[in-house]
């Protein structure tokens, strides 16, 4: 072990016990002392297994974790046991990881749009490599962080962004005067960088950023720069439900790398992984605080009510997170048109319609899986609605044997926490509802 991780961080389990063994422990513990607080639910091991998966199908490729998806103290630390690096944001996210100890060369400075201050906190931290894709940025850079190592971010994808008017990462034709900007101010630029996005790539896709990062790399080259670093971001599923399974993406990605940056040509790759190594990893559970029932004939403010339901249920719970899976039916169980609501006031406060859910009480519990990305906040504006606490897992068996230094090494020592759900029985006189079949 490298003293990042140690049992303090964490509740040792026993090999066999499964996340929902955990899940019903902690909930017989909150009825028993009359607390309804959200919470979540961490398995370490699905972390490691990621992990060790992501080694074995792109060998090549160093990970380095984007902190914004998930910074809480379990992940951070289990990530820097593994040896990963971490991509950082913002100044908070820097500060954050050195925290643990975490050396400057393991960071990346990703953020395309940096405030000065926090570029100057980086220099005087040792945080050199960053990325730029316009000449603003380069003007800073070179301002307050002589020592600065740079990526020319790449805009390689072609489809129209999510958030028009909102776009990272330079066009080709733009590359070769952007680099004889950076040489004129005497910035050293040692590679290319892009970042794809997650959700629904298709696996090609990445084949064609890799492609244009080449002719990048050419340009750089021909001006005299000593390119040999590529970053090819993230965009890496974290569930198995996706159109292009992960080794499928990888299988692209290596045959890309061996034609364009072949081995032994002197690149080295990174990669930025985030829904990837912590979605599947955290569940979530929070319980109705209070109900309330409309007519379906009086609409909400989308007019789309369930017509097949007389009644519409309303029903709030304790804290807000940002994404949730998508629904999955009750087949055998009378079902109503449902809202979630997070606590009044809250900026969240919305979080999903139309969803067909059993008969519910206040002080019933709701189950999410596949809670790991962009549900963790770094720092809390929430007021009313505190953090909801983490409890992290992981096998004895794990964390006191030889670390496992493949996948199939792994799965022989101990396979992650199981999260195998079915619509649930009666814990403390409250019906826990399973979270594939609620949402």
């Amino acid at each position: 072990m490298n003293g990042y991780l140690d049992e303090s961080n964490f509740r040792m389990v026993e090999e066999g016990f499964t996340t929902r063994d955990l899940l019903e422990n902690l909930l017989v513990e909150l009825c028993q002392a009359s607390d309804q607080q959200a919470f979540f639910v961490a398995d370490l091991g699905d972390i490691v297994k990621k992990h060790l998966r992501f080694l074995k199908a792109l060998p090549r490729v160093k990970p380095y974790f984007p902190v914004k998806c998930n910074g809480s103290e379990g992940v951070i630390r289990l990530l820097a046991e593994l040896g990963a690096g971490f991509a950082c944001t913002s100044k908070a996210e820097i500060v954050r990881i050195q925290s643990i100890r975490v050396p400057a060369d393991k960071i990346f400075y990703s953020s395309p749009c940096k405030q000065v201050a926090h570029i100057k906190y980086a220099a005087s931290h040792g945080v050199q490599l960053m990325t730029f894709d316009n000449e603003v940025e380069l003007s800073k850079v070179a301002r307050s962080h002589p020592q600065a190592r740079m990526l020319l971010g790449v805009a390689a994808d072609s489809s129209p962004p999510a958030h028009p008017g909102v776009t990272f990462g330079t066009t080709l034709k733009s590359c070769r005067h952007l680099l004889e900007t950076a040489k004129e101010h005497a910035v050293e630029v040692v590679g290319i960088s892009f970042h794809l996005g997650s959700r629904g790539l298709e696996p090609q896709t990445f084949a064609q950023a890799v492609a244009a990062a080449q002719l990048a790399f050419e340009m750089g080259t021909e001006l005299g720069y000593r390119m040999h670093l590529l970053d090819i971001g993230g965009g890496f599923p974290g569930t198995e439900d996706t159109r292009a399974r992960f080794e499928e993406i990888a299988a692209v990605i290596n045959s890309a790398l061996d034609l364009y940056f072949p081995e032994g040509c002197g690149v080295e790759i990174i990669a930025r992984p985030g829904r990837y190594y912590v979605t599947s990893a955290f569940t979530f559970a929070a319980s109705i605080t209070a109900m309330d029932e409309v007519p379906a004939e009086q609409p909400g403010s989308d007019g789309r009510w369930d017509s097949r339901s007389p009644w519409h249920c309303c029903i709030l719970i304790p804290c807000v997170c940002s994404t949730f899976p998508p629904q999955r039916p009750f087949p055998d169980h009378p079902s109503h048109s449902s809202s979630l609501r997070g606590p009044p006031g809250h900026g969240e406060e919305r979080i999903a319609d139309g969803l067909e859910l059993p008969e519910l009480q206040v002080g019933d519990w709701l189950i999410f899986e596949d809670m790991g990305a962009y549900t963790i906040t770094t720092s809390s504006l929430l007021g009313e609605c505190p953090q909801p606490q983490i409890t992290y897992a992981m096998s004895r068996v794990l964390f006191q044997g030889k670390p496992p230094q493949t996948e199939d090494d792994h799965e022989s020592v101990c396979a992650p926490l199981s999260c195998g759900w079915e619509m649930a029985e009666t814990l403390c006189v409250t019906p826990v509802f399973a979270p594939a079949s609620i949402i």
